[in-house]
């Protein structure tokens, strides 16, 4: 139905009754214009909404502000919500933006859409260009975020978005108009919603709450006063229509506009007067415009007008009709004639939409055509609606919404065509709706041999949405006969990553192991190994874990001598890539982590195989990480990034992609880079339902991050509002969770509690036999918290943490240690541990961890009388510290240069004045993790030419190559 095809209130055109609410939309309007003019402006969210039962001219108020606003020259997007298209995902976005799409051919409709084309393209209803990506609900919403806003600024004139009946939209546009709505405050745009406040669905709760919170409260349409009723009647009837008859025609449409109109217009064809004589045969009219009354005046028009009207109230408006001929069994010419009957019945008219059709004149009239249909026709008339909309070439989507409302009948076709499109509904980012779909074909039922595949599906549905129905619909499929081995395959794997995602990862573990056993097929018995080493390298409670790691050591052996490196499977790679990580765990050698991983990505390893998960290729890039590779970790993170979004999943795996490049920033010392990015990937992470592991690692790296920034106070109120440090998961976290909140306490000078939270995480990491102070540092914590209460216990942990530090060789591992051992040692002794630990550092990238320790070095050579080499030291942790962005060591460099009579220098960053434009370009892109070859493309340059600016930018800045990363934070933006 669309805004034409029903009755406008009022008196001559004009509305009554509804000052208010025309001034609230004329001002809303004035405020858009202001904004696109640049002029200020106080907003209230760009936001409007009219609300009321149905019949008080919510739709009249729309059709004026669409009206208005094509007269102030705006333009004009509109959707409304229908009755019987609930079921249809995306159905009013499709309604709001198609029209503007439908002015573009495919190449420019392509360009437009540009990269986001294959994520919302089945959402949008276009041809989607990979009919293998399956895009996340908050890709899709992005995406459309991205689709509408570009149409908003595109043509640089505002855009009045209009939603009629938002009560009756579907769950997935009200996701998205309510996650999209706060944005119109900041774009020339007015989003206008009209609905029934007490039929709104539960999705649309959010878009009710911004209504309410942000000043564009609902304006509440009253029912008409009996003066304004007597108005319209008597512009039907005459001026001399009786007082009594028009109160009495008040009293019976209880003032609502809808009524009126309809009696009013009924009372002028039957020529009556209104006086009092005439009252029962204006009772009997008021009767005819709803309810049973309208069935009754229905039937007199007619069996086959009577089946069309039926066949259109299936249908749901607008509908073609040849399709309501055909639903209703009736020719052409008889559906002609009975649309003809209608249209002078005020039962339907012709929609004015860009695909024409009919609707009727108001949606009680078809909510009350469809209720009197009789069951057992009306399931008749869903059936063959089904059926002529797939001959008709509408898709399986508008189909299944029919057979949703026919009883099961084991029919084959039925169940192909819900599987079809809940493919569709996935594809489009509505897992909800695959789920409704799925469902259905599976009561319907389908055949003994496609059930478990069915189920497998009916799981990839859920998995989103409800994880542990996931596990069910899983088991069940596994308890099917005769399945192929690859379906088995999948099947397992989404059952262990379901079982990991409702915390049961000891069971995961447990169903990869036995599947493993079971498996006749050796690659597909590598698999299941594969993922029973992952979820057990997960679990906080791995009962054994030297037995799992020497197991898996030895299967890499083998894997590892046999054949080319090239010509591995995903299968060998990924087991290539655990023992990386589970080296990294135990602190084997740096290079022996390092080989394993290179040859885990020698052939290519994917972060969006829904069959394989991106457990395994996130933990081989951080191994580079910890290995003092943290390029090479970052263009990993920046390359399976790129992969989710361009596969349109930009929920939890987007969020733990910028959660943990965020870790490889805080480790590089770009603290205030790390705490942009860990910021985003907790927003990211609090959009998603279910994204509970995602948030832990944020809150973990932001806290951290935090405190590095000397900003305790933050950090604590972050704990407190998450409950961080309250809880610890099942699930393996890093940073350790108890690590980082004891980091915390030492922060707020509660080292007693500190040291009875890390004494437990070391007999933890002890007992699993992880031993590398790079990935949790707890003996570092724990001997700093002993320092005064037990300082001969503090100097063992630093002394052992050194040891497995220099175990493993990472530089920046060693230099940390060595500079817990030189804080926690003291005197003369100190001297050398803190030279060795700047020693160290200087070769590491860790930038924020050498500041401390120049820091600490100069403090403690001030101390010692040594004056000279205390101010350069001092003098260069200062500069570190204002580099990195850590507030508190710089304040603390500053403390220890003034009390030790030394007056801090210039920080030599200053001189990047002097840099000129390319100089200043490749060395931005250099810090941010762009390899030469980007950088060189980028300045249209050679790779030696890029080289020799980077040289020019070291004299220039007086860092070295090692700390250049580091020191270029601080360069402003060029200018483009």
């Amino acid at each position: 139905m669309a805004h034409g095809s029903r009755q406008s209130i009022g008196h001559s055109g004009q509305l009554l009754e509804r000052h208010r609410e025309l001034g609230a939309l004329d001002a809303a309007l004035s405020d858009l214009g202001a904004v696109a003019r640049g002029g200020p402006v106080a907003r209230h969210g760009g936001l409007l909404a009219f609300t009321g039962p149905a019949g008080l001219g919510k739709t009249a108020l729309m059709t004026q502000a669409r009206v208005r606003a094509l007269a102030k020259g705006f333009r004009v997007l509109s959707g409304r919500g229908g009755e019987a298209d609930q079921e249809l995902a995306f159905h009013v976005v499709r309604r709001l933006v198609q029209p503007a799409l439908a002015t573009m051919d495919e190449t420019e409709c392509r360009a437009f859409l540009g990269s986001w084309y294959a994520t919302v393209a089945t959402a949008l209803g276009l041809e989607a260009a990979d009919t293998d990506q399956v895009p996340d609900p908050t890709g899709v919403r992005d995406g459309l975020d991205w689709v509408v806003t570009r149409l908003t600024l595109m043509r640089r004139t505002p855009v009045v978005l209009l939603v009629d009946d938002l009560h009756w939209a579907d769950a997935e546009s009200l996701r998205w108009l309510a996650s999209f709505a706060p944005r119109a405050a900041d774009l020339p745009l007015l989003i206008v919603v009209a609905y029934r406040p007490d039929e709104l669905p539960p999705e649309a709760a959010p878009l009710r709450a911004l209504v309410d919170g942000h000043g564009g409260r609902p304006h509440v349409l009253a029912p008409l006063t009996a003066a304004s009723v007597a108005r319209i009647v008597r512009e039907q009837v005459g001026d001399a229509a009786e007082d009594e008859f028009c109160d009495e025609c008040w009293t019976v449409t209880g003032g609502s506009p809808f009524e009126t109109v309809e009696l009013a217009i009924r009372l002028g064809r039957r020529d009556l007067r209104g006086t009092r004589a005439e009252l029962p045969a204006m009772r009997e009219l008021a009767a005819a415009v709803k309810g049973p009354g309208l069935v009754e005046r229905l039937q007199r028009l007619g069996t086959g007008t009577v089946r069309f009207a039926h066949a259109g109230a299936v249908l749901g408006a607008p509908f073609s009709p040849d399709l309501a001929a055909t639903v209703a069994v009736i020719g052409r010419e008889e559906a002609a004639e009975a649309a003809e009957r209608l249209r002078a019945a005020r039962v339907l008219a012709d929609d004015p939409g860009p695909g024409g059709g009919l609707g009727f004149v108001h949606p009680l009239i078809a909510t009350t055509i469809y209720r009197s249909i009789p069951s057992a026709l009306r399931v008749g008339m869903h059936n063959a609606a089904a059926e002529a909309l797939r001959a008709s070439g509408y898709g399986p989507a508008e189909a299944a919404r029919h057979l949703l409302e026919v009883p099961c009948d084991g029919n084959p076709e039925a169940v192909a065509c819900l599987r079809e499109a809940a493919h569709e509904s996935l594809h489009a980012g509505a897992p909800e709706a695959a789920r409704r779909l799925l469902t259905r074909a599976l009561q319907e039922p389908p055949p003994p041999q496609e059930r478990a595949a069915l189920l497998h599906e009916l799981a990839g549905s859920t998995f989103l949405i409800d994880p542990t129905a996931t596990v069910t619909h899983l088991r069940a499929a596994l308890a099917e006969p005769d399945i192929a081995p690859g379906l088995r395959a999948s099947i397992v794997y989404r059952l262990t990553q379901a079982l990991a995602h409702t915390d049961r990862i000891a069971e995961a573990a447990t169903v990869a192991a036995d599947e493993a056993r079971k498996a006749t097929n050796a690659r597909v018995r590598l698999r299941m190994q594969a993922d029973h080493f992952v979820w057990s390298m997960c679990r906080s409670d791995e009962p054994d874990p030297s037995a799992r790691s020497r197991t898996l050591t030895r299967l890499a052996a083998r894997l590892s001598a046999r054949g080319r490196p090239d010509g591995r499977g995903l299968e060998e790679r990924c087991i290539l890539g655990l023992r990386a990580w589970d080296a990294l765990l135990r602190g084997e050698p740096r290079r022996t982590v390092l080989d394993h991983a290179e040859d885990a990505l020698r052939g290519g390893m994917s972060w969006t195989d829904e069959n394989r998960g991106f457990e395994v290729p996130v933990s081989v890039a951080l191994t580079f990480m910890y290995c003092d590779r943290p390029r090479r970790a970052e263009e990993l993170f920046t390359k399976g990034m790129a992969e989710c979004g361009a596969k349109g999943w930009r929920g939890s795996h987007l969020a733990v992609g910028q959660t943990l490049f965020a870790y490889i920033r805080y480790r590089r010392g770009c603290l205030p880079e790390a705490e942009t990015w860990v910021r985003e990937g907790l927003r990211t992470a609090e959009r998603v339902e279910g994204a509970l592991p995602a948030q832990w690692f944020a809150l973990g790296i932001l806290i951290q991050t935090l405190l590095a920034r000397g900003r305790t106070g933050d950090a604590r109120r972050l704990a407190d509002r998450y409950r961080y440090g309250a809880s610890v998961p099942n699930a393996v976290i890093y940073p350790d969770p108890r690590t980082v909140y004891a980091e915390l306490l030492l922060a707020e000078g509660r080292h007693a509690e500190a040291e009875r939270l890390l004494t437990e995480v070391g007999d933890w990491l002890d007992g699993r036999d992880w031993r590398n102070p790079a990935w949790c540092p707890w003996q570092l914590r724990l001997a700093s918290a002993l320092a005064r209460s037990a300082p001969d216990r503090a100097v063992r942990y630093a002394q052992d943490a050194v040891e497995r530090a220099r175990d493993f060789g990472a530089a920046s591992a060693i230099g940390q240690a060595l500079h817990t051992l030189a804080e926690v040692t003291g005197g003369q002794p100190a001297l050398d541990l803190h030279a060795a630990a700047v020693e160290q550092l200087e070769r590491s990238p860790a930038a924020y961890d050498l500041a401390r320790a120049l820091v600490g070095q100069g403090a403690s050579l001030a101390r010692g009388g040594r004056l000279h080499e205390a101010a350069d030291r001092l003098y260069q942790g200062l500069e570190g510290a204002v580099h990195c962005g850590a507030e508190a060591l710089a304040a603390r460099a500053r403390a220890e240069l003034s009390a030790a009579g030394l007056r801090p220098l210039p920080l030599r960053y200053a001189q990047t004045d002097t840099l000129t434009a390319p100089e200043r370009r490749a060395a931005e892109m250099t810090a941010r993790g762009h390899p030469a070859a980007v950088v060189a493309k980028d300045l249209r340059l050679t790779e030696q030419g890029v080289r020799q600016l980077l040289s020019a930018v070291y004299r220039k800045v007086g860092t070295d190559p090692a700390g250049l990363a580091e020191a270029l934070q601080s360069f402003p933006r060029p200018r483009s």
